[in-house]
């Protein structure tokens, strides 16, 4: 399961830099779920082909991803943002919160927000 949402990440990132054939050949494997038979079968082509593009296109997304680190920096920003979530929601643990935990929580809040800030 890890593997296809990595594939699939780095296909919503890189995906359009992909020549047409091969982004076809890509969705009908990792979106459409079709066996190399399947796709060999449908575009006319050996299962070896299909593998041989299918690995070159990870290749190519991987490469992508090693010079631009699109999907590394989009992860980071997620954590970010669920732990500025996390710091807004007062209250529901039932305990109350003093004056000094809400400035420790603001402060970082700032501080993740700026560091989002610097990432852009």
């Amino acid at each position: 399961m890890e593997k296809i949402y990595e594939q699939t990440l780095l296909y919503d990132f890189y995906g359009e830099l992909l020549t047409e054939h091969q982004r076809s050949i890509y969705e009908d494997a990792v979106y459409n779920d079709m066996s190399l038979g399947e796709i060999a079968e449908m575009r006319g082509i050996s299962r070896q082909g299909v593998h041989d593009m299918l690995k070159r296109c990870d290749k190519i997304l991987q490469d992508y991803e090693a010079k631009l680190h699109l999907v590394e920096r989009f992860a980071g920003a997620k954590e970010k943002l669920s732990e500025i979530v996390e710091l807004t929601r007062l209250g529901q643990s039932g305990q109350e919160m003093d004056d000094a935990g809400l400035m420790r929580r603001m402060e970082r809040i700032r501080k993740l927000a700026e560091e989002l800030w610097q990432e852009l």
